[in-house]
């Protein structure tokens, strides 16, 4: 589909591309619920930094997004819907209009204006966040009056949506820095209730969040986030009433789940794992050692024992069909060590070598473990390292961290965000560097027919696969242990754990 002098809009379909057509409000029938007073979500590690600017977990994410509103959301399918704007449209995807829904509050009592895409935007640009250089490509916001505004940006930007959903929320007239840490005040279902360090985060109901909103209303009067990082513990919680949702189990403890009364399940979030190779070191700067990693390593049996039954060997980093640039004709590496050696041997290496491999929280390393194992019987020595989260996030890019790290990344529904931070060579995430790969995300990028973005992304995946930055493993899932009185709940596509009515299934 081209672009005409009709006004569209972009959202995200279920096939790998994106169609541009008229985004209208418009929300689901929703199961209606008694209110509780107090439901509890067990967190698999601690959430200390809540400048949504600052958010790159989905633990963060969960508490920023009951707390906020962006101006669009991700909806079940991945399509991109109407959030606080009532419309958001487009005809060339360099200028985006925006509508926002009347009668909208922050949590103080201020109205909602487009003010507030202003600041949002500006806070973003100013902070020193891992993806702000993404939002540069907005020049300014014209705000027409208080409910009309554009977005205006100096290239086409069709990804924009996505980027925006994620982490443009909007912000009310008298934030500051630490007000966005100690007392934040959005216009989600949930308003602030205070932060226990290393403990958890207490959110209340917004009382005034009853507009029709897709995410729905608060389901409790008090919602409590706490941070339980032993897997174990989070099932012994749910057993004993404790928690009412508990996440990131493994998949050996669900009959401990399931013995105590919980529901198991697991959700096909559109994430993709992998270990990321930096290619700005000996002897990953060759392509022939990065293809023999990529075979040396068992996915498939791997993904089924640790991950899920239903997990494949992936062949880039695009998940599944919902993913723009999915390549069903792509195929993956096969697990092949004899051919893994021979290349070895073909780049100067056939005795091996040792290298060092990150993981950023204790529940990874098995995976790591599993990895190394098969790394270690082609002949490379693989020394785990256990990195604390924020050290393992900062270290993305430096020079002198493990050159291996095993990474999962979510949601995955445009890539755009991920190929330019991670792949392109100026990202700010990167240690990866191809000139095509560059040129072929660069032009995906600006491109706003949504077809010939979905091929330039495909030719990314077969570009990665002849030139890999990682090895490629499966798409990830999340598994939830929920109690019976939640049983509605159903899983979010982007992993995000909202306790509102728009998490409830029919």
């Amino acid at each position: 589909m081209r672009f005409d002098r009709r006004e569209l809009v972009l959202s995200t379909v279920a096939g790998g591309t994106a169609a541009f057509g008229l985004m209208t409000s418009r929300v689901a029938g929703q199961t209606p619920v008694p209110a509780r007073r107090r439901i509890v979500v067990d967190l698999d590690g601690e959430v200390s930094v809540f400048d949504p600017a600052q958010t790159y977990t989905t633990r963060g994410w969960s508490i920023v997004h009951s707390i906020y509103d962006a101006l669009v959301d991700f909806g079940p399918d991945g399509t991109v819907i109407p959030l606080a704007a009532e419309s958001f449209t487009t005809e060339d995807a360099v200028t985006f209009d925006v509508t926002l829904r009347p009668g909208m509050t922050f949590h103080d009592g201020s109205p909602v204006t487009t003010a507030a895409i202003t600041r949002s935007i500006d806070h973003m640009k100013a902070s020193d966040s891992q993806v702000a250089d993404t939002i540069s490509v907005v020049d300014h916001v014209e705000e027409i009056d208080e409910l009309h505004a554009r977005i205006v940006c100096s290239e086409p930007a069709a990804w924009l949506p996505s980027q925006l959903a994620v982490w443009q929320v909007l912000l009310p007239e008298d934030f500051t820095l630490e007000s966005l840490e100690t007392n934040p005040i959005g216009s989600g279902p949930y308003r602030w209730g205070g932060h226990e360090p290393g403990t958890q985060v207490t959110l209340l109901r917004n009382e005034g969040y009853t507009w029709g909103s897709p995410k729905g209303e608060a389901l409790a009067d008090e919602l409590v986030y706490r941070f339980v990082p032993e897997s174990s513990t989070r099932v012994a919680d749910l057993s004993t009433g404790q928690a009412d949702i508990i996440v990131r189990i493994p998949q050996e403890q669900e009959a401990g789940v399931v013995g105590g009364g919980g529901r198991f399940v697991v959700a096909e979030t559109l994430a993709t794992a992998f270990v990321r190779i930096a290619t700005d070191v000996e002897p990953f700067d060759d392509p022939l050692v990065r293809r023999a990693l990529n075979h040396a390593v068992d996915v498939e049996t791997i993904a089924r024992a640790l991950e899920s039954e239903s997990s494949k060997r992936l062949a880039s980093f695009y998940p599944d069909p919902r993913a723009m640039g999915y390549d069903p004709e792509l195929e993956p590496f096969t697990y092949d060590p004899e051919l893994a050696r021979q290349l070895l041997a073909e780049a100067g290496h056939p005795d091996g070598f040792s290298t060092t491999f990150e993981v950023s929280q204790p529940a990874t390393a098995i995976y790591a473990e599993a990895i190394a194992a098969d790394l270690e019987a082609v002949g490379i020595d693989v020394e785990i390292v256990v990195a604390e989260p924020g050290s393992f996030n900062a270290g993305w890019p430096d020079p002198a961290a493990p050159p291996l790290r095993y990474a999962s990344w979510r949601p995955m529904y445009d890539p755009n965000t991920f190929l330019s931070l991670v792949i392109d060579s100026d990202g700010f995430l990167s240690r990866y560097s191809n000139p095509e790969a560059d040129r072929l995300i660069r032009a995906a990028a600006a491109e706003s027919d949504p077809e010939a973005r979905a091929d330039l992304y495909r030719q990314v995946g077969r570009l990665l696969k002849e030139d890999p930055p990682a090895i490629f493993l499966w798409n990830a899932v999340t598994r939830y242990g929920v109690s019976e009185a939640l049983a509605a709940w159903q899983p979010r596509g982007d992993d995000y754990v909202l306790l509102t009515e728009g998490q409830l299934g029919s």
